[in-house]
């Protein structure tokens, strides 16, 4: 266990439960977030800036909205990258572009300093109770030292490979979560207005060619009433279906079922929904439907 605190930079719905983890098995943690208070609720030290931060800790672990914040977190005024030294780990849990990601890594490289990108999933629970998935990429001697790091809050942890592998598995990932959740809610949504019992026609999903993570995990609560709130926000998912978008065009690969996701969560957006969860898909498609709810 490194002897200096782990530096933890955005302690929102994920950021804060993986800090929670790290504090309660014995690490002290050094925070800061946008809104003040998140690093006293999570256990952490709050920090003053950003350079307290890099200065204080030879690990900054990143959990931030979009590439557009970690690029200003890591290379703003008085950011991560100037006040880096050689031998620092710096490992971004965000959903990010990849090649943002890699022209951030080639920056601190030539610092002395390594840049890990790790993908997680698993949602909110997975992170509350340690057993998030991690998919990351990086340097792979660097990825294997942090073993003692990422245990707290993951219970499998996969090498993807260079810098930006693990960020390109988080959007390939993303994108058929995007997929899966808005065609189940879609389904969930005519099966209430055909009069099924929606814990029945879960039951036959699950043990047919439909099943997925969503009718799963999502929808056997979700049907009474519990939205699982505190995880991905349907504003976060439409960022991340398009961020997979830019991916495949880069590499070449026609994008045919991008559609129907962006026009699920991009609905949930315009009905007021964005800042919800993105569960709350399946409300936004009720409400052009009739006024559907899934719980009566």
């Amino acid at each position: 266990m490194t002897k200096k605190p782990i530096g933890f930079v955005g302690l929102g719905n994920m950021g804060g439960r993986i800090a929670r983890r790290l504090v309660d098995a014995g690490y002290n943690v050094l925070g800061l977030d946008s809104v003040p208070g998140r690093a006293e609720a999570c256990g952490a030290v709050a920090a003053r800036s950003l350079a307290e931060v890099a200065k204080a800790t030879d690990i900054v672990l990143m959990s931030l909205p979009d590439s557009h914040v970690v690029e200003a977190v890591v290379e703003g005024k008085d950011g991560l990258l100037l006040n880096a030294r050689a031998g620092q780990v710096f490992i971004d849990l965000s959903t990010a572009s990849v090649n943002s990601t890699q022209r951030i890594a080639k920056r601190l490289a030539e610092l002395g300093v390594s840049y890990v990108d790790a993908g997680i999933s698993g949602g909110a629970a997975a992170a509350d109770k340690g057993t998030l998935t991690l998919m990351v990429g990086g340097d792979q001697g660097i990825v294997e030292s942090l073993d003692k790091v990422f245990a707290p809050f993951s219970s499998k942890v996969v090498y993807m490979g260079p810098s930006g592998a693990g960020h390109t598995t988080k959007l390939l990932n993303n994108f058929l979560n995007a997929v899966s959740l808005a065609a189940s809610a879609e389904v969930m949504v005519a099966g209430k207005k055909a009069g099924l019992d929606l814990h029945l026609l879960l039951d036959v999903l699950n043990s047919s060619s439909g099943v997925n993570f969503a009718t799963l995990n999502r929808f056997p609560r979700i049907v009474d009433g519990d939205y699982l709130e505190g995880g991905l926000t349907g504003k976060l998912m439409t960022k991340d279906v398009v961020l997979y978008v830019d991916l495949i065009r880069e590499l070449g690969v026609v994008s045919l079922n991008a559609s129907g996701p962006m026009a699920s969560f991009g609905l949930g957006t315009a009905l007021g929904y964005g800042d919800a969860i993105s569960n709350r898909v399946v409300d936004a498609i009720g409400d052009v439907s009739g006024g559907v709810r899934l719980k009566s």
